[in-house]
């Protein structure tokens, strides 16, 4: 793909993001009839940084903690499990009724039960988010950064942390750090702030070297007219998904690179997933295909974390958009939020559709 990366930097990734917790029923129960969750740190932009990380790449999260709180603690241990280092300062909880990290209670749904996601974000830490909380200088001047990833949840997630991104995209991109961003647009974080979100997207847009969402964001959060949101019968719109990136490059002529994900809801253990690329004036097409479901969450994320981890190794983009599908594909296999590749091997396995047992 005609990207490239920086030649030198300590962090192959990093991302602005606000950590939190999710919970989720043991053996796909619903939460209402549970008593026993699994939990885990998460965050849709160290989700995407989780595939180059498993697989050796430096990676950084910026972000911000609570002082003193053992949720904080076991985010911090979760992420250097991950292979992720963190930069954030420590905010004094204030209280009972003070800061803390986003509380996420999820199940995975089964079958024609659909999953249900509940977000408590109360005194969320991470809406204060500040570029003035790290030394960018050092950071992507010195230490040197191949990617910065921007998630549209952080960066709509609050007046303070829309500013924040804007702030490091701006800088970053004057240094030489490629520019990925992910529109994920969620109607809550826009409800009364949409004309200046829509700005603020529209600059990041502009800044990006990446552009990555799927037909309702780049409709909701840039305008563009689209395919119907939804996902029904999406192996039947492709002409109609590249016709709107089509107008979508013709406005961000910045962009190198423009991805959509393709998903159809079959039911909860079963989606037709597939994916679209615009490299190098050319497209590069993953017809949907079933795959099998343990928990959806991330698997967007895990699609946007393989696609750069192979921008990352200078891959062709036919390669990069495969290693993205299948990334996608292993992260909806597992519960945690992330794909968690134990090599490259393994992920072109899951591309190949090769299950055989691995001896």
């Amino acid at each position: 793909m005609n990207i490239s990366v920086r030649e030198n930097y300590r962090y192959a990734l990093a991302c602005p993001t606000s950590m939190g917790v999710r919970i989720t029923p043991e053996n796909r129960m619903a939460v209402p009839n549970s008593t026993r969750f699994y939990m885990q740190a998460t965050s849709a932009e160290t989700n995407v940084l989780n595939v180059s990380s498993s697989l050796g790449y430096p990676c950084l999260a910026m972000t911000k903690f609570v002082e003193g709180s053992p949720i904080s603690a076991f985010i911090q241990s979760q992420l250097r499990a991950r292979n992720i280092d963190f930069e954030g300062c420590q905010v004094p909880q204030g209280g009972p009724w003070g800061y803390r990290h986003q509380f996420n209670i999820a199940d995975s749904g089964f079958g024609l039960r659909a999953p249900r996601v509940w977000n408590d974000r109360a005194g969320e830490v991470g809406r204060m988010l500040s570029a003035e909380d790290f030394d960018l200088e050092r950071i992507f001047s010195v230490d040197g950064v191949g990617i910065l990833h921007i998630s549209g949840l952080i960066a709509a997630m609050s007046p303070e942390t829309t500013r924040c991104c804007l702030e490091i995209a701006r800088y970053a991109k004057e240094q030489g750090t490629l520019v990925s961003f992910d529109l994920n647009y969620r109607a809550s974080f826009w409800e009364g702030r949409r004309e200046e979100l829509a700005a603020a997207f529209e600059e990041l847009a502009s800044i990006a070297d990446i552009l990555i969402g799927n037909e309702e964001d780049f409709q909701l959060c840039l305008g563009f007219q689209g395919p119907e949101a939804g996902g029904k019968d999406v192996s039947s719109k492709t002409e109609s998904f590249k016709e709107m990136i089509s107008r979508v490059r013709e406005k961000y002529p910045n962009a190198k690179a423009f991805a959509t994900t393709l998903r159809q809801v079959i039911s909860a253990n079963e989606h037709l997933w597939g994916a679209i690329l615009l490299a190098d004036g050319e497209w590069q097409v993953e017809e949907p295909r079933p795959i099998q479901v343990m928990d959806r969450i991330g698997g967007g994320d895990g699609f946007t974390g393989g696609l750069l981890y192979g921008i990352l190794k200078g891959w062709p983009a036919g390669q990069c958009l495969q290693f993205g599908w299948a990334s996608g594909a292993l992260a909806a296999s597992g519960l945690n939020d992330y794909a968690e590749p134990a090599d490259e091997k393994q992920i072109w396995d899951i591309y190949a559709g090769n299950a055989r047992v691995q001896r």
